[in-house]
């Protein structure tokens, strides 16, 4: 598994907004890739403090994964980075992730962890790394945004490149 972290620092500071002022706020932009599906994989995030616009970025893959086990990670391994409680923006580009934290998992969750498929209960897909989610979305206050793939978002961009480039060495 390739794994690197790297701080930057961004020289445009954003305005504060109330809920910064009791919380740390951070932007956290998050894209997975895969060369085939499954096949190597990457992911990568980049984490912004609205206040200083310090940037501290990660991109890390593995030798067979699918593409939403890497979206999955991305989002991961950015909250991971965070040592206290913040109000986060989250920032992707996948569905199967944005409407697994808002929609699904209160049901997944109240059912054991199943999901329903055809009116039976199967077992969630990459069920260690939705519990994973779960625990480390309960220690922030979390604002999703769904952002279109591919569409010249540069943070979005920016994250695809660089899982792109993770998934290639591994």
């Amino acid at each position: 598994m390739v794994n690197r972290v790297k701080k930057q620092s961004d020289t445009a500071p954003a305005t504060a907004s109330p809920v910064s002022r009791q919380l740390r706020k951070v932007q956290l932009y998050t894209d997975g890739a895969c060369s085939g599906n499954p096949g190597p994989g990457g992911w990568a995030f980049v984490l912004r403090d609205v206040k200083t616009g310090k940037e501290l970025t990660g991109a890390g893959g593995e030798r067979d994964s699918t593409n939403n086990r890497m979206e999955l990670r991305a989002v991961i391994e950015g909250l991971k980075s965070l040592k206290k409680r913040c109000y986060v923006e989250l920032y992707s580009d996948s569905s199967y992730v944005l409407q697994g934290l808002q929609s699904w998992m209160h049901g997944w969750k109240r059912n054991g962890w199943q999901r329903k498929e055809k009116g039976k209960l199967k077992p969630v897909k990459n069920l260690e790394l939705w519990q994973e989610l779960d625990q480390l979305i309960s220690q922030h206050t979390i604002q999703f945004h769904h952002v279109k793939g591919h569409s010249g978002h540069p943070e979005n961009e920016r994250c695809d490149q660089m899982a792109v480039e993770a998934s290639q060495q591994v």
